[in-house]
């Protein structure tokens, strides 16, 4: 238990040789250097966008209710449980079919593949809410929110900016970067995702990962035509993300904070009612390792409950939870009048 209670200041003890300081500021969008990848990315969140924009026109009930379980399928069970709590943060063990499962349901909530969502995460708890976190509010709401998504250049000069030195000293006439954080992840140290990286499966989902979202949208449009298109994919994708990256944004800006985290994250419930339980979020960087983020018994937490029902049944093990010891050390104490 020690161990897992020390687990925070373990991580940020990662990246000594990058620990120079990092001026980002809050930099206009199109000031930026902008990747092959970012272009990519903007494209395709824009087409996501478009592509909700035809949901009034398409609405049926089917199509509705496809949304609604795809949403469940790849947000809890992919995003929040597999990526999140799982993979990330080692809140507990599953047998190897089913963690790649529940993986590859993440994928399909389009933000990443396993290797690139677990990375930033991982950066996100090692550097929350300093100018070296890769996607904290203090440099804007919009860009806590998603506009760091379309800045793979700014995001890997935060958590490795001597790596960038030694790319631009080896590229001198600006040469674009074709993804300078897959450049970061290979080259640069420490690596933060080894444990992923030394798997085939995550490796294959990092190389075919546009290909999953393409055959979806084929089948969809196959099975329901325009209206599943839409909605299963479209309305659901772009729901969920805005979601989840309200998490990263008023997550740390709109609540209260229960732990003296040192950070800005916070405590709401509303995101805990609409993310399955990932609103909790003061509790969940206090007790990153834990497995349940609503630690109160009136604090909703679904994914907690689906991992209990796993544990129930044989299928998650070593599931971990933060002790009374740790608790009482963050507890926030009365201000005094």
């Amino acid at each position: 238990m020690e161990e897992l209670e020390d687990r925070n200041n373990d991580q940020k003890a990662m990246a000594v040789e990058d620990e120079a300081p990092v001026r980002s500021g809050r930099r206009p969008i199109f000031e930026r250097k902008w990747t092959s990848v970012d272009k990519r990315t903007a494209a395709a969140v824009l087409g996501m966008h478009l592509l909700c924009l035809l949901a009034p026109f398409h609405f049926t009930w089917p199509a509705f209710w496809l949304a609604v379980v795809l949403y469940v399928i790849t947000g809890m069970f992919g995003l929040t449980l597999s990526y999140h709590r799982h993979l990330t943060h080692k809140s507990f063990k599953l047998p190897k079919w089913l963690e790649y499962t529940f993986a590859y349901f993440g994928v399909h909530a389009y933000q990443g593949d396993p290797i690139d969502w677990v990375s930033t995460h991982r950066y996100h708890h090692q550097f929350a809410d300093t100018e070296r976190d890769p996607h904290t509010p203090t440099q804007g709401f919009w860009f806590g929110h998603v506009t760091w998504i379309f800045d793979s250049y700014g995001l890997t000069k935060k958590v490795s900016p001597k790596h960038v030195e030694n790319f631009e000293e080896r590229n001198p006439k600006g040469k674009p970067f074709r993804n300078i954080f897959v450049g970061y992840l290979k080259y640069g140290r420490p690596n933060n995702v080894e444990d992923l990286q030394k798997q085939a499966f995550y490796r294959f989902l990092r190389r075919t990962y546009i290909l999953h979202h393409v055959g979806l949208a084929v089948v969809l449009y196959a099975v329901g035509g325009l209206p599943f298109l839409v909605w299963g994919l479209g309305v659901r994708i772009v729901s969920f993300q805005h979601l989840t990256f309200a998490v990263n944004s008023l997550g740390h800006m709109w609540g209260n904070q229960q732990w003296n985290t040192g950070d800005q994250s916070r405590n709401n419930w509303v995101l805990a009612l609409l993310v399955f339980g990932e609103g909790w979020h003061n509790n969940h960087h206090a007790f990153e390792y834990s497995a349940r983020h609503g630690l109160e018994w009136w604090q909703l937490d679904v994914t907690w409950w689906m991992i209990l029902v796993l544990e129930a049944m044989g299928l998650a093990t070593d599931v971990k939870l933060p002790s009374q010891h740790h608790m009482q050390k963050l507890a926030m104490q009365p201000k005094c009048e």
